[in-house]
């Protein structure tokens, strides 16, 4: 996604708005990325270097951590509470998958790739995320 598009979702006045749409987009990523693990983790494991039973497990994980971003999504005004541990979850996430990276993981190059692109990804989410909580945060919390 280009700094332009994520400009366009955070383009309004309503500060609840682009919280949620940050989220919403997370979502939508990362149950992107858990169906991918899910239907073909055979493949993918291949591909990455990586224990395909691996993938199915990080599969059912993301799936649920999906779901529940999506449902803190669709509030009117998710609570500061469960946005934090959203923000400090993708931050964490980011952060383990440099260490795997560095200390566990042995992939293939594409494997090494792909992890440096969603470690990438989560902690933009993450930082995006933070970003729109405080700009709630600073209008009426």
């Amino acid at each position: 996604m280009s700094a332009t598009q994520l400009a366009a979702l955070a383009r309004t006045s309503d500060p609840q708005a682009v919280l949620r749409r940050f989220l919403a987009l997370d979502a939508l990523v990362t149950g992107a990325n858990a169906l991918a693990y899910l239907a073909v983790s055979g493949p993918l494991g291949r591909l990455f270097g990586v224990d395909s039973a691996l993938l199915l497990e990080l599969g059912v994980f993301l799936a649920v951590y999906a779901g529940a971003v999506g449902w803190l999504a669709s509030r009117s005004r998710p609570a500061t509470f469960p946005v934090r541990a959203v923000i400090e979850a993708n931050f964490a996430w980011a952060a383990l998958s440099l260490v795997a990276l560095a200390v566990w993981l042995s992939p293939t190059t594409t494997g090494a790739v792909w992890t440096v692109t969603q470690t990438l990804t989560v902690a933009g989410f993450a930082a995006l995320q933070h970003i729109a909580l405080k700009g709630r945060q600073g209008i009426s919390d």
